[in-house]
C-alpha cells in the first residue's frame, strides 16, 4: 500500500504552467474583471462623444535668429533661440490679446480663446506648432492662423526694439567721443607745429578710432535682418472631427477597462486569504486533495448519490473511497473522521455517508456514527430501516433488542439503536444515529462510543464518524485519540488558509493525522459571507439560503457559553456542557 499523506516537495512547474494556473485563478474574479470593461467602455462611450465635435487645426512656424549673413553656415540659430522660451511666449497672454484684438473676441471668450491653443517643438528642430482645437472646422483654422500672426508680429517688435536700444546705446556712446573728437580739430587747426601738436596728433588718432568703432556697431546692427521667423505650413480647416469615432474609442476603452480589471484582481488575488488552488490547499493541510466534489445537477436532492442522478459525482465519491483504501494508515486502522472547517456540515455529512455507501460496494461492513449530538439529522434524511442489536451492545450472556438503561457514569448516547442504510445498488450500511444528549462532552467520551468505535477492529470493517465542524466545537477533538484518520471537507472559497493551518495543528496536536481533503463548490443559494471566527478573527463561511432536503427538518440554532457553564438546548429542557471557550452561533 501507499501513503498519500506523505508530505513532498513541490513539483518543480514549467513556466506556462504557472502562468496558466494564475489565469485560471484571475479568472475567478469575473465581477472585478467586468466591471474594469464596463468602466472602461462607459470611458470610451465618453471619450467618442465629447471628441464627437472636436476639429483640429495646425499651423508651423520656423524661427529665425537676426543675422547679417543668413547664408553662412557658422551660425547656429539653436544657439541664439531657446525654443523652450519662445514656446511659453507662444502660449502667453499677451499672444492671446493681440490674436483676441484681430477675432474680435471679447473679454468673456478671452478663457476659451486661450484654453484652445497647445504650442509643441518637435524635437531637433527650430519649428513651434501651433494647434488650435475648436468646435468648428473654419474657427479651428482661423484662429490657429490668428495665433501664429499674433506671435510673429509680438517677436518681430520684441525683436525691433532691443536693436533700437542697442543702437540708441551706441549712439549715446559715440556722441560725447565724436564731439571731444571736433574740439581736438579745431584746437589742432589752431595751434602752432611743436611737439603739442603733435601729441594733440595722437589723442586724435584715438579719439577717431573709437568712433569708428562704434559708428561700424551701430551699422552691424541696423543692417542685421531681424525677420522673426516665417509660417512653412498654414492652418487650413480640417474635413474629419479629431475624435478617433465611436468604434475605436469603445475599444480603446474596453482593453483600458480589461487592463484595469485584471489589475484589480490580481490585486484581490494577492491580498486573498483563501486558498488559491488545491496546492494551497494541500500545503495548508499537509494532505493531498482527494477529491473535487462537481456541482450537485440535482439542485440540492437527496444526501445519498444516485449514480443515474448525477454520475460525476457518484463517481468522484468511489474515487475518494479508493485512495482512503490504498492509503497505509486508513488502511491498518480503518477508522474515518469526516469534519467541516466551520459553519454548516451538510457536505461532510454527504460525504461520510457517500463514502460509507462506496466501502459497502466493495463488501466492507460499514458502521456510520453520526457523532453530531447537536444538530442530528441523518436518520431523517436517509433511507433507513430498523436494524438487529449491533454487537457492541450486546451483554455476556444476555439478548435483548432496543434501547437498554445507561449505566451509572455513563450517557444515553449511544443507545444501542442502529438502522440500516438502504444504499440501492451499493448495498447497505449501518448508522448509528446522532441524538440529543444531555452531557455531549461525556458522551463522545464515554466507554460505550469507544467500543462502538472499535468495531473497525472486526475483519473487513470500516467506521466512519461524522462530527461537527471542528473549529466551531472541540467535538471532532476529542474523538481524534480514538478516530485519527480525518478527513476534512470544505469548499476552499469559504474557508481561510490560516483555518486550514489551524485545523491541521490542532489535530495533530491531538494525536491525529489529516488523511485528506474533499473539496466543493458553494451548495445550491449558498452565498459567500463573513463570519467571526473562534479566535476572535474575521472568517469566510457560507450561509446557505435554502436546506437541500426540504422535507428534513431543519436544525435549531445552539448558543453556547464559556467551557464549563452551562448551556440551554431549546425545546427539551435540558442543559450540557460546551467545549468550546468563545461564544458562536451554530449555523
Amino acid at each position: 500500500m501507499i501513503e498519500t499523506n506523505r508530505p513532498a516537495a513541490a513539483p518543480a512547474e514549467d513556466e506556462p504552467d504557472l502562468l496558466r494556473d494564475q489565469f485560471r485563478q484571475l479568472l475567478r474574479y469575473r465581477r472585478l474583471i467586468g466591471a474594469g470593461i464596463g468602466i472602461g467602455l462607459l470611458g470610451g462611450v465618453y471619450l467618442g462623444i465629447s471628441t464627437a465635435d472636436t476639429y483640429v487645426a495646425t499651423a508651423d512656424v520656423v524661427l529665425r535668429a537676426p543675422t547679417d549673413d543668413p547664408f553662412n553656415p557658422s551660425l547656429a540659430p539653436d544657439k541664439a533661440i531657446n525654443i523652450g522660451s519662445e514656446r511659453q511666449v507662444a502660449l502667453s497672454s499677451s499672444i492671446a490679446n493681440e490674436a483676441a484684438k484681430k477675432l474680435g473676441v471679447t473679454s468673456s471668450g478671452f478663457a476659451a480663446l486661450r484654453s484652445g491653443l497647445q504650442v509643441t517643438n518637435p524635437p531637433q528642430t527650430m519649428v513651434l506648432r501651433f494647434t488650435y482645437t475648436a468646435s468648428s472646422p473654419k474657427e479651428a483654422a482661423k484662429r490657429a492662423n490668428a495665433m501664429t500672426e499674433a506671435y510673429l508680429l509680438k517677436r518681430q517688435d520684441a525683436l525691433d526694439v532691443t536693436r533700437d536700444k542697442m543702437v540708441k546705446g551706441y549712439q549715446d556712446q559715440r556722441d560725447p567721443v565724436a564731439k571731444s573728437l571736433d574740439d581736438l580739430v579745431r584746437q589742432i587747426n589752431a595751434m602752432p607745429a611743436g611737439p603739442g601738436r603733435d601729441a594733440a596728433y595722437s589723442s586724435k588718432t584715438d579719439l577717431q578710432s573709437k568712433v569708428n568703432t562704434l559708428n561700424g556697431n551701430i551699422a552691424k546692427l541696423q543692417a542685421l535682418d531681424m525677420t522673426p521667423g516665417r509660417v512653412t505650413s498654414a492652418a487650413t480647416a480640417p474635413t474629419s472631427p479629431d475624435g478617433p469615432g465611436i468604434p475605436m474609442s469603445l475599444a480603446l476603452g474596453a482593453a483600458v477597462g480589461l487592463a484595469l480589471g485584471l489589475l484589480a484582481a490580481w490585486v484581490r488575488l494577492v491580498f486573498d486569504p483563501a486558498p488559491r488552488s488545491e496546492g494551497d490547499v494541500a500545503r495548508a493541510l499537509r494532505a493531498p486533495v482527494l477529491g473535487y466534489l462537481p456541482r450537485d445537477k440535482t439542485g440540492g436532492g437527496p444526501i445519498l448519490a444516485a449514480g443515474e442522478a448525477d454520475p460525476r459525482l457518484a463517481e468522484e465519491y468511489r474515487s475518494v473511497a479508493f485512495r482512503l483504501a490504498y492509503d497505509a494508515r486508513f488502511a491498518d486502522r480503518r477508522r474515518l473522521l469526516v469534519v467541516a472547517p466551520r459553519g454548516s456540515s451538510e457536505t461532510a455529512a454527504a460525504v461520510a455517508v457517500n463514502l460509507g455507501a462506496s466501502f459497502a460496494e466493495t463488501g466492507k461492513d460499514v458502521l456510520l456514527i453520526e457523532a453530531d449530538l447537536r444538530t442530528p439529522v441523518l436518520a431523517s434524511q436517509l433511507p433507513t430501516d430498523a436494524g438487529g442489536r449491533p454487537r457492541w451492545s450486546q451483554t455476556p450472556g444476555g439478548q435483548g433488542s432496543g434501547k437498554r438503561s445507561a449505566p451509572q457514569g455513563e450517557t444515553d448516547w449511544p443507545d444501542g439503536r442502529q438502522l440500516v442504510v438502504d444504499a440501492g445498488e451499493s448495498g447497505a450500511f449501518d448508522l448509528i444515529p446522532g441524538e440529543r444528549v444531555r452531557n455531549v462532552p461525556r458522551a463522545l467520551t464515554s466507554p460505550r462510543a469507544t467500543r462502538l468505535i472499535s468495531e473497525a477492529d472486526s475483519p473487513n470493517s470500516t467506521v466512519i464518524v461524522l462530527a461537527p465542524p471542528v473549529l466551531s466545537y472541540a467535538d471532532a477533538l476529542a474523538l481524534v485519540d480514538r478516530v485519527d484518520g480525518v478527513l476534512v471537507v470544505c469548499n476552499p472559497r469559504a474557508v481561510h488558509r490560516s483555518d486550514l493551518t489551524r485545523i491541521r495543528e490542532l489535530i495533530s496536536g491531538a494525536g491525529g493525522t489529516v488523511l485528506g481533503a474533499v473539496l466543493h463548490a458553494p451548495l445550491p443559494g449558498e452565498k459567500r459571507t463573513l463570519g467571526r471566527g473562534g479566535d476572535g478573527s474575521t472568517v469566510a463561511s457560507t450561509a446557505p439560503s435554502a436546506p437541500s432536503a426540504p422535507s428534513a427538518p431543519q436544525p435549531q440554532p445552539i448558543p453556547y457559553e464559556v467551557a464549563g457553564a452551562e448551556q440551554h438546548i431549546p425545546g427539551d429542557g435540558t442543559d450540557t456542557v460546551a467545549l468550546r471557550t468563545v461564544r458562536m452561533g451554530r449555523r
